[in-house]
Protein backbone atom coordinates (compact mmCIF):
# COMPACT_ATOMS: atom_id res chain seq x y z
CA UNK A 1 0.00 0.00 0.00
CA UNK A 2 2.74 2.31 1.00
CA UNK A 3 4.17 1.69 -2.59
CA UNK A 4 1.21 2.41 -4.08
CA UNK A 5 1.02 5.53 -2.17
CA UNK A 6 4.54 6.71 -3.42
CA UNK A 7 3.63 6.06 -7.74
CA UNK A 8 0.53 7.75 -7.03
CA UNK A 9 1.76 10.89 -5.83
CA UNK A 10 4.98 10.96 -7.51
CA UNK A 11 2.62 10.34 -10.71
CA UNK A 12 4.25 7.59 -11.80
CA UNK A 13 2.21 4.48 -13.19
CA UNK A 14 1.45 1.55 -11.48
CA UNK A 15 3.10 -0.89 -14.12
CA UNK A 16 6.00 1.37 -15.05
CA UNK A 17 8.32 -0.96 -14.01
CA UNK A 18 6.91 -4.55 -15.42
CA UNK A 19 7.00 -2.26 -18.97
CA UNK A 20 10.62 -2.25 -19.10
CA UNK A 21 12.30 -4.43 -21.10
CA UNK A 22 14.82 -7.22 -20.41
CA UNK A 23 18.27 -5.62 -21.92
CA UNK A 24 18.58 -9.47 -23.67
CA UNK A 25 15.94 -10.99 -23.44
CA UNK A 26 14.39 -11.32 -27.17
CA UNK A 27 10.51 -10.62 -27.87
CA UNK A 28 8.12 -12.83 -28.14
CA UNK A 29 6.07 -11.76 -31.14
CA UNK A 30 6.37 -8.46 -33.44
CA UNK A 31 3.68 -6.07 -32.72
CA UNK A 32 1.18 -6.23 -34.72
CA UNK A 33 -0.93 -2.87 -34.38
CA UNK A 34 -0.03 -0.06 -36.61
CA UNK A 35 2.05 2.60 -34.64
CA UNK A 36 0.16 6.08 -33.47
CA UNK A 37 2.30 9.34 -32.53
CA UNK A 38 1.47 9.79 -29.03
CA UNK A 39 -0.22 12.56 -27.48
CA UNK A 40 2.47 15.00 -26.50
CA UNK A 41 4.40 14.04 -29.49
CA UNK A 42 5.55 16.59 -31.73
CA UNK A 43 4.77 14.50 -35.13
CA UNK A 44 1.62 15.69 -37.02
CA UNK A 45 -0.48 12.34 -37.18
CA UNK A 46 0.84 9.05 -39.09
CA UNK A 47 0.14 8.63 -42.75
CA UNK A 48 0.20 4.87 -43.71
CA UNK A 49 1.22 4.71 -47.67
CA UNK A 50 0.15 1.60 -48.91
CA UNK A 51 2.33 -0.76 -51.36
CA UNK A 52 -0.38 0.81 -54.22
CA UNK A 53 0.46 4.51 -53.24
CA UNK A 54 4.11 4.33 -53.68
CA UNK A 55 6.88 3.00 -56.06
CA UNK A 56 9.40 1.46 -53.51
CA UNK A 57 9.59 -2.07 -54.36
CA UNK A 58 11.70 -5.12 -53.39
CA UNK A 59 13.72 -5.11 -56.73
CA UNK A 60 15.21 -1.88 -55.97
CA UNK A 61 16.30 -3.00 -52.04
CA UNK A 62 19.92 -4.51 -51.49
CA UNK A 63 19.35 -8.74 -51.05
CA UNK A 64 21.46 -8.01 -47.66
CA UNK A 65 18.82 -5.38 -46.38
CA UNK A 66 15.92 -8.03 -47.12
CA UNK A 67 17.91 -10.71 -45.42
CA UNK A 68 18.39 -8.66 -42.02
CA UNK A 69 14.40 -7.43 -42.68
CA UNK A 70 13.22 -10.81 -42.49
CA UNK A 71 15.21 -12.37 -40.06
CA UNK A 72 14.68 -9.96 -37.19
CA UNK A 73 11.14 -10.18 -38.70
CA UNK A 74 10.53 -14.09 -38.27
CA UNK A 75 12.93 -13.91 -34.39
CA UNK A 76 9.40 -11.96 -33.30
CA UNK A 77 10.74 -8.27 -33.55
CA UNK A 78 9.98 -5.19 -35.43
CA UNK A 79 12.44 -4.25 -38.13
CA UNK A 80 11.77 -1.34 -40.83
CA UNK A 81 14.17 0.36 -43.91
CA UNK A 82 14.27 4.27 -43.28
CA UNK A 83 15.71 7.32 -43.69
CA UNK A 84 17.88 8.37 -46.87
CA UNK A 85 17.61 4.68 -48.09
CA UNK A 86 13.62 5.09 -49.07
CA UNK A 87 13.72 8.75 -49.49
CA UNK A 88 16.19 8.46 -52.51
CA UNK A 89 13.83 5.41 -53.79
CA UNK A 90 11.20 7.64 -53.66
CA UNK A 91 13.30 10.24 -55.76
CA UNK A 92 14.19 7.45 -58.52
CA UNK A 93 17.88 7.60 -56.97
CA UNK A 94 20.07 4.69 -55.88
CA UNK A 95 20.41 4.73 -52.58
CA UNK A 96 24.69 4.01 -51.37
CA UNK A 97 23.48 2.29 -48.51
CA UNK A 98 20.43 0.57 -46.72
CA UNK A 99 19.63 1.54 -42.96
CA UNK A 100 17.51 -1.08 -40.72
CA UNK A 101 15.88 -0.09 -37.33
CA UNK A 102 14.72 -1.95 -35.00
CA UNK A 103 13.30 -2.74 -31.46
CA UNK A 104 15.60 -5.72 -30.91
CA UNK A 105 18.80 -4.16 -28.52
CA UNK A 106 21.86 -4.68 -30.22
CA UNK A 107 23.19 -7.71 -28.07
CA UNK A 108 20.03 -9.17 -29.70
CA UNK A 109 20.37 -8.52 -32.51
CA UNK A 110 24.17 -10.01 -32.46
CA UNK A 111 22.06 -13.35 -31.59
CA UNK A 112 20.09 -13.20 -34.62
CA UNK A 113 22.71 -12.79 -36.51
CA UNK A 114 26.28 -14.69 -36.11
CA UNK A 115 28.48 -12.27 -38.92
CA UNK A 116 27.27 -9.36 -36.41
CA UNK A 117 29.28 -7.21 -35.16
CA UNK A 118 28.29 -4.08 -32.32
CA UNK A 119 30.36 -0.34 -32.62
CA UNK A 120 30.21 2.80 -31.54
CA UNK A 121 30.13 4.41 -27.60
CA UNK A 122 27.97 7.53 -28.37
CA UNK A 123 25.36 5.80 -31.29
CA UNK A 124 25.21 1.72 -30.60
CA UNK A 125 25.12 0.31 -33.53
CA UNK A 126 24.86 -3.30 -34.84
CA UNK A 127 26.65 -3.61 -38.47
CA UNK A 128 25.33 -7.20 -40.25
CA UNK A 129 28.52 -8.18 -42.59
CA UNK A 130 27.68 -9.70 -46.03
CA UNK A 131 30.96 -10.06 -47.90
CA UNK A 132 32.05 -6.51 -48.58
CA UNK A 133 28.40 -4.75 -47.69
CA UNK A 134 27.16 -3.90 -44.50
CA UNK A 135 23.83 -3.24 -43.22
CA UNK A 136 23.71 -1.09 -40.45
CA UNK A 137 21.31 -1.93 -37.78
CA UNK A 138 19.97 0.64 -35.15
CA UNK A 139 17.72 0.56 -31.93
CA UNK A 140 14.94 2.78 -31.85
CA UNK A 141 15.66 5.91 -30.16
CA UNK A 142 14.02 7.07 -26.84
CA UNK A 143 13.90 11.22 -25.33
CA UNK A 144 17.21 11.99 -24.14
CA UNK A 145 15.26 14.10 -21.45
CA UNK A 146 16.24 13.59 -17.60
CA UNK A 147 13.71 12.90 -15.09
CA UNK A 148 13.74 12.03 -11.30
CA UNK A 149 12.10 8.56 -12.31
CA UNK A 150 15.18 7.58 -14.05
CA UNK A 151 17.37 6.44 -11.48
CA UNK A 152 14.95 3.81 -11.14
CA UNK A 153 14.90 2.59 -14.89
CA UNK A 154 17.38 -0.21 -16.41
CA UNK A 155 20.64 2.34 -16.37
CA UNK A 156 21.83 0.02 -19.83
CA UNK A 157 18.90 1.47 -21.24
CA UNK A 158 18.80 5.20 -19.91
CA UNK A 159 21.98 6.38 -20.54
CA UNK A 160 21.47 10.03 -22.23
CA UNK A 161 23.87 13.02 -21.46
CA UNK A 162 23.87 16.55 -23.38
CA UNK A 163 26.35 19.21 -22.79
CA UNK A 164 25.81 22.82 -21.40
CA UNK A 165 25.15 24.03 -25.22
CA UNK A 166 22.35 21.21 -25.34
CA UNK A 167 24.10 18.64 -28.04
CA UNK A 168 23.74 15.20 -27.38
CA UNK A 169 26.92 13.75 -26.28
CA UNK A 170 25.87 9.88 -25.79
CA UNK A 171 22.76 8.65 -26.94
CA UNK A 172 21.59 4.38 -25.91
CA UNK A 173 18.33 5.77 -25.03
CA UNK A 174 16.00 2.87 -26.63
CA UNK A 175 12.39 3.67 -26.98
CA UNK A 176 9.45 3.05 -29.39
CA UNK A 177 8.96 4.17 -33.13
CA UNK A 178 7.40 7.24 -32.70
CA UNK A 179 9.96 8.36 -30.22
CA UNK A 180 12.46 7.07 -32.76
CA UNK A 181 10.80 9.06 -35.48
CA UNK A 182 10.75 12.26 -33.46
CA UNK A 183 14.57 11.86 -32.99
CA UNK A 184 15.25 12.00 -36.78
CA UNK A 185 16.69 15.11 -38.33
CA UNK A 186 14.51 15.99 -41.50
CA UNK A 187 11.03 15.02 -42.20
CA UNK A 188 12.26 13.16 -45.65
CA UNK A 189 14.36 10.91 -43.51
CA UNK A 190 11.45 9.61 -40.83
CA UNK A 191 10.12 7.35 -43.66
CA UNK A 192 9.90 3.86 -42.30
CA UNK A 193 9.05 0.60 -44.87
CA UNK A 194 7.92 -2.43 -43.69
CA UNK A 195 8.15 -5.94 -45.07
CA UNK A 196 5.37 -6.98 -43.06
CA UNK A 197 2.87 -5.11 -45.50
CA UNK A 198 5.38 -3.33 -47.42
CA UNK A 199 3.51 0.05 -46.62
CA UNK A 200 5.28 3.20 -45.46
CA UNK A 201 4.76 4.77 -42.69
CA UNK A 202 5.12 8.69 -42.59
CA UNK A 203 5.37 10.18 -39.27
CA UNK A 204 6.44 13.71 -39.99
CA UNK A 205 4.53 14.58 -43.61
CA UNK A 206 8.27 13.49 -45.44
CA UNK A 207 5.84 12.49 -48.65
CA UNK A 208 4.61 16.14 -48.65
CA UNK A 209 8.18 17.21 -48.23
CA UNK A 210 9.91 15.06 -50.98
CA UNK A 211 7.23 16.22 -53.31
CA UNK A 212 7.72 20.20 -52.69
CA UNK A 213 11.39 19.58 -53.06
CA UNK A 214 11.42 21.20 -48.81
CA UNK A 215 14.35 20.58 -46.25
CA UNK A 216 12.18 20.79 -43.08
CA UNK A 217 13.64 19.66 -39.52
CA UNK A 218 11.15 17.77 -37.46
CA UNK A 219 10.49 20.09 -34.28
CA UNK A 220 12.27 23.27 -33.67
CA UNK A 221 14.73 24.05 -35.32
CA UNK A 222 17.11 25.87 -32.89
CA UNK A 223 16.56 22.84 -30.42
CA UNK A 224 18.01 20.53 -33.09
CA UNK A 225 20.82 21.78 -34.29
CA UNK A 226 21.65 22.73 -30.87
CA UNK A 227 20.97 18.70 -29.77
CA UNK A 228 23.54 17.75 -33.49
CA UNK A 229 25.25 21.17 -34.68
CA UNK A 230 26.52 18.70 -37.29
CA UNK A 231 22.91 19.13 -38.96
CA UNK A 232 23.49 22.71 -40.06
CA UNK A 233 25.94 20.96 -42.36
CA UNK A 234 23.85 17.57 -43.28
CA UNK A 235 20.77 20.41 -44.05
CA UNK A 236 23.05 22.11 -46.82
CA UNK A 237 24.49 19.18 -48.49
CA UNK A 238 20.98 17.81 -48.80
CA UNK A 239 19.84 20.71 -50.19
CA UNK A 240 22.27 20.78 -53.05
CA UNK A 241 22.21 16.74 -53.17
CA UNK A 242 18.66 16.28 -53.67
CA UNK A 243 18.40 19.94 -55.40
CA UNK A 244 15.80 20.90 -52.71
CA UNK A 245 15.25 24.34 -51.05
CA UNK A 246 16.04 24.56 -46.85
CA UNK A 247 12.38 25.74 -45.15
CA UNK A 248 12.96 29.13 -44.22
CA UNK A 249 12.29 28.29 -40.18
CA UNK A 250 15.56 25.81 -40.58
CA UNK A 251 17.44 27.90 -42.60
CA UNK A 252 17.27 31.48 -40.95
CA UNK A 253 19.08 29.82 -37.16
CA UNK A 254 21.70 28.61 -38.88
CA UNK A 255 24.05 31.78 -39.03
CA UNK A 256 23.17 32.40 -35.74
CA UNK A 257 23.97 29.07 -34.51
CA UNK A 258 27.14 27.92 -36.80
CA UNK A 259 29.29 28.80 -34.18
CA UNK A 260 28.28 25.38 -31.91
CA UNK A 261 29.92 23.58 -35.12
CA UNK A 262 33.53 24.86 -32.86
CA UNK A 263 32.26 22.09 -30.07
CA UNK A 264 32.23 19.46 -32.83
CA UNK A 265 35.64 17.51 -33.10
CA UNK A 266 37.84 18.08 -35.98
CA UNK A 267 37.66 14.69 -37.48
CA UNK A 268 34.02 14.39 -37.92
CA UNK A 269 33.74 18.22 -39.74
CA UNK A 270 36.74 16.51 -42.05
CA UNK A 271 34.64 13.91 -42.87
CA UNK A 272 31.76 15.80 -43.19
CA UNK A 273 33.07 18.93 -45.07
CA UNK A 274 34.41 15.65 -48.06
CA UNK A 275 31.28 14.36 -48.44
CA UNK A 276 30.53 18.00 -48.96
CA UNK A 277 33.16 18.74 -51.30
CA UNK A 278 34.16 14.85 -53.24
CA UNK A 279 30.42 14.14 -54.48
CA UNK A 280 29.61 16.15 -57.33
CA UNK A 281 28.24 19.68 -55.93
CA UNK A 282 30.75 21.44 -53.89
CA UNK A 283 30.62 24.25 -55.63
CA UNK A 284 26.82 24.21 -54.72
CA UNK A 285 27.90 23.62 -51.11
CA UNK A 286 30.83 26.13 -51.17
CA UNK A 287 28.12 28.61 -52.02
CA UNK A 288 25.89 27.87 -49.46
CA UNK A 289 28.23 27.38 -46.44
CA UNK A 290 29.50 30.90 -47.15
CA UNK A 291 26.01 32.39 -47.48
CA UNK A 292 24.81 30.69 -44.42
CA UNK A 293 28.46 31.84 -42.34
CA UNK A 294 29.30 28.31 -41.81
CA UNK A 295 32.41 28.57 -43.82
CA UNK A 296 34.11 31.09 -41.57
CA UNK A 297 33.48 28.51 -38.65
CA UNK A 298 34.77 25.66 -40.35
CA UNK A 299 37.55 27.74 -42.50
CA UNK A 300 38.01 30.59 -40.97
CA UNK A 301 41.42 32.10 -43.12
CA UNK A 302 39.87 31.59 -46.07
CA UNK A 303 36.37 33.33 -45.19
CA UNK A 304 38.33 36.77 -43.73
CA UNK A 305 40.25 36.86 -47.19
CA UNK A 306 36.79 36.42 -48.63
CA UNK A 307 35.42 39.45 -47.05
CA UNK A 308 38.21 41.62 -47.98
CA UNK A 309 37.58 40.74 -51.74
CA UNK A 310 34.57 38.85 -52.26
CA UNK A 311 35.06 37.90 -55.26
CA UNK A 312 38.91 38.50 -55.91
CA UNK A 313 41.48 35.71 -56.96
CA UNK A 314 40.92 33.64 -53.93
CA UNK A 315 37.18 33.59 -54.63
CA UNK A 316 38.21 32.42 -58.66
CA UNK A 317 40.67 29.86 -57.56
CA UNK A 318 38.46 27.84 -55.32
CA UNK A 319 35.38 28.62 -57.25
CA UNK A 320 37.36 27.29 -59.92
CA UNK A 321 38.63 24.32 -58.33
CA UNK A 322 35.70 23.13 -57.29
CA UNK A 323 34.08 23.44 -60.58
CA UNK A 324 36.79 21.44 -61.99
CA UNK A 325 35.96 18.53 -59.13
CA UNK A 326 32.65 18.51 -59.95
CA UNK A 327 33.18 17.79 -63.82
CA UNK A 328 35.98 15.00 -63.06
CA UNK A 329 33.02 13.58 -60.63
CA UNK A 330 30.47 13.39 -63.22
CA UNK A 331 32.69 11.67 -65.81
CA UNK A 332 34.15 9.55 -63.04
CA UNK A 333 37.73 10.62 -62.76
CA UNK A 334 39.43 10.24 -59.51
CA UNK A 335 39.65 13.46 -57.29
CA UNK A 336 41.14 13.44 -53.68
CA UNK A 337 40.72 16.47 -51.17
CA UNK A 338 44.19 17.62 -50.97
CA UNK A 339 43.86 19.51 -54.10
CA UNK A 340 40.65 20.99 -52.95
CA UNK A 341 41.90 22.28 -49.38
CA UNK A 342 45.17 22.99 -51.98
CA UNK A 343 43.04 25.56 -53.18
CA UNK A 344 41.29 26.69 -49.90
CA UNK A 345 44.31 27.37 -48.14
CA UNK A 346 46.66 28.52 -50.98
CA UNK A 347 46.21 32.36 -50.62
CA UNK A 348 46.29 32.13 -46.29
CA UNK A 349 49.75 30.67 -47.05
CA UNK A 350 50.61 32.98 -49.17
CA UNK A 351 49.69 35.64 -46.98
CA UNK A 352 51.82 35.13 -44.31
CA UNK A 353 54.54 33.83 -46.47
CA UNK A 354 54.63 37.67 -47.57
CA UNK A 355 54.19 38.74 -43.85
CA UNK A 356 57.40 36.66 -43.17
CA UNK A 357 59.03 37.86 -45.54
CA UNK A 358 58.68 41.50 -44.87
CA UNK A 359 58.44 40.93 -40.64
CA UNK A 360 61.51 38.54 -40.33
CA UNK A 361 63.91 38.96 -43.61
CA UNK A 362 63.72 34.96 -43.87
CA UNK A 363 64.74 34.04 -47.88
CA UNK A 364 61.12 33.01 -49.99
CA UNK A 365 62.02 29.11 -49.61
CA UNK A 366 62.03 29.44 -45.25
CA UNK A 367 58.90 31.83 -45.44
CA UNK A 368 56.71 29.80 -47.64
CA UNK A 369 57.82 26.75 -45.47
CA UNK A 370 56.74 28.51 -41.89
CA UNK A 371 53.40 30.07 -43.68
CA UNK A 372 52.48 26.50 -44.60
CA UNK A 373 53.21 24.89 -41.24
CA UNK A 374 51.22 27.78 -39.68
CA UNK A 375 48.43 27.33 -41.68
CA UNK A 376 47.94 23.78 -41.42
CA UNK A 377 48.62 23.67 -37.97
CA UNK A 378 45.74 26.41 -37.43
CA UNK A 379 43.34 24.79 -39.65
CA UNK A 380 43.65 21.55 -37.48
CA UNK A 381 41.84 22.99 -34.78
CA UNK A 382 38.78 23.49 -36.77
CA UNK A 383 38.98 20.29 -39.64
CA UNK A 384 41.59 17.57 -38.87
CA UNK A 385 43.14 17.24 -42.56
CA UNK A 386 45.12 13.90 -42.27
CA UNK A 387 48.45 13.90 -42.78
CA UNK A 388 48.44 11.89 -46.08
CA UNK A 389 46.73 14.63 -47.75
CA UNK A 390 48.41 17.62 -46.22
CA UNK A 391 51.63 16.14 -47.07
CA UNK A 392 50.42 16.27 -50.38
CA UNK A 393 49.12 19.82 -50.09
CA UNK A 394 52.41 20.77 -49.12
CA UNK A 395 53.93 19.17 -52.46
CA UNK A 396 51.60 21.21 -54.56
CA UNK A 397 52.37 24.45 -52.69
CA UNK A 398 56.36 23.90 -52.44
CA UNK A 399 56.03 23.36 -56.47
CA UNK A 400 54.46 26.44 -57.32
CA UNK A 401 57.95 28.31 -56.86
CA UNK A 402 60.07 25.87 -58.77
CA UNK A 403 57.73 25.60 -61.27
CA UNK A 404 59.48 29.39 -62.37
CA UNK A 405 62.38 28.29 -62.67
CA UNK A 406 62.91 26.46 -65.60
CA UNK A 407 66.80 27.43 -67.22
CA UNK A 408 69.09 24.22 -67.75
CA UNK A 409 68.18 20.71 -66.68
CA UNK A 410 65.26 22.25 -64.15
CA UNK A 411 62.51 21.84 -66.35
CA UNK A 412 63.36 17.80 -67.40
CA UNK A 413 63.68 17.87 -63.33
CA UNK A 414 60.64 18.87 -62.51
CA UNK A 415 58.83 16.30 -65.24
CA UNK A 416 60.22 13.65 -63.10
CA UNK A 417 58.41 14.71 -59.77
CA UNK A 418 55.62 12.45 -58.64
CA UNK A 419 53.18 15.40 -58.26
CA UNK A 420 54.12 17.34 -61.47
CA UNK A 421 50.82 16.41 -62.33
CA UNK A 422 49.07 18.03 -59.47
CA UNK A 423 51.27 21.19 -59.34
CA UNK A 424 50.88 22.11 -63.06
CA UNK A 425 46.93 21.40 -62.45
CA UNK A 426 46.90 23.72 -59.79
CA UNK A 427 49.15 26.01 -61.47
CA UNK A 428 46.72 26.04 -64.41
CA UNK A 429 43.93 27.34 -61.78
CA UNK A 430 45.98 29.87 -59.82
CA UNK A 431 46.29 31.44 -64.10
CA UNK A 432 42.86 30.75 -64.40
CA UNK A 433 42.45 33.64 -61.05
CA UNK A 434 44.81 35.64 -61.82
CA UNK A 435 46.31 35.94 -65.55
CA UNK A 436 49.09 38.07 -66.37
CA UNK A 437 52.41 36.08 -66.37
CA UNK A 438 50.71 32.78 -64.74
CA UNK A 439 49.01 32.75 -67.95
CA UNK A 440 52.11 32.40 -69.79
CA UNK A 441 53.65 30.52 -67.55
CA UNK A 442 51.02 27.45 -67.82
CA UNK A 443 51.14 27.90 -71.36
CA UNK A 444 54.96 27.38 -71.75
CA UNK A 445 54.84 24.32 -69.14
CA UNK A 446 51.96 22.67 -71.38
CA UNK A 447 53.97 22.86 -74.32
CA UNK A 448 57.03 21.70 -72.49
CA UNK A 449 55.63 18.54 -71.21
CA UNK A 450 54.32 17.45 -74.42
CA UNK A 451 56.95 17.90 -76.99
CA UNK A 452 59.89 16.26 -78.52
CA UNK A 453 63.47 16.74 -76.92
CA UNK A 454 64.55 19.15 -79.51
CA UNK A 455 61.28 21.37 -78.90
CA UNK A 456 62.01 21.37 -75.05
CA UNK A 457 65.63 22.24 -75.83
CA UNK A 458 64.48 25.63 -77.88
CA UNK A 459 61.37 26.45 -75.35
CA UNK A 460 64.39 26.29 -72.64
CA UNK A 461 66.89 28.52 -75.28
CA UNK A 462 63.61 30.83 -75.93
CA UNK A 463 63.63 31.97 -71.84
CA UNK A 464 66.98 33.41 -71.84
CA UNK A 465 67.56 34.76 -68.35
CA UNK A 466 63.97 34.88 -67.69
CA UNK A 467 63.77 31.34 -66.08
CA UNK A 468 66.99 31.30 -64.09
CA UNK A 469 66.60 31.57 -60.26
CA UNK A 470 68.08 34.67 -59.40
CA UNK A 471 67.98 34.85 -55.95
CA UNK A 472 71.37 34.97 -54.59
CA UNK A 473 72.38 32.62 -51.67
CA UNK A 474 74.09 33.38 -48.47
CA UNK A 475 77.00 31.54 -48.17
CA UNK A 476 77.90 30.16 -44.72
CA UNK A 477 81.25 31.05 -43.21
CA UNK A 478 81.61 29.37 -39.77
CA UNK A 479 84.65 28.98 -37.82
CA UNK A 480 85.99 25.69 -37.43
CA UNK A 481 86.25 25.28 -33.30
CA UNK A 482 90.09 23.92 -32.46
CA UNK A 483 89.91 20.76 -31.26
CA UNK A 484 90.89 20.69 -27.24
CA UNK A 485 92.36 17.79 -27.11
CA UNK A 486 95.70 17.68 -29.16
CA UNK A 487 96.59 15.56 -32.13
CA UNK A 488 98.00 12.49 -31.86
Amino acid sequence: MLDFCRRTLSGKPQGDKKQQPAATKPAATATASVPKATVSSILPPLQVITRDQHSVSRRDISPSALKVLYRLKDAGFEAYLVGGCIRDLLLGLKPKDFDVVTNAHPEQVKQVFRNCRLIGRRFRLAHVVFGREIIEVATFRGHHSGSEDEESTAPKLKTASLSDHGQILRDNVYGSIEEDAERRDFTINALYYSVKDFAIYDFANGMRDIAARRIELIGDPEVRYREDPVRMLRAVRFATKLNMDIAPDALTPISQLAVLLKNIPAPRLFDELVKMLMAGKAFDNFMLLRDTRILKQLMPQLDKILKQEPEGKAFQLVTHALQDTDQRVAVDKPVTPAFIFAAMLWYPVELRSQTLLIESGLNDIDALNIAMTEVLDDIQRTIAIPKRFSLTMRDIWALQSRLTKRSGRRAFKMLEQTKFRGAFDFLQLRAQAEGGSLTELASWWQQFQFADEAEKLELINSLGREGQDRTKRRRNNYKRKRSSTPDA
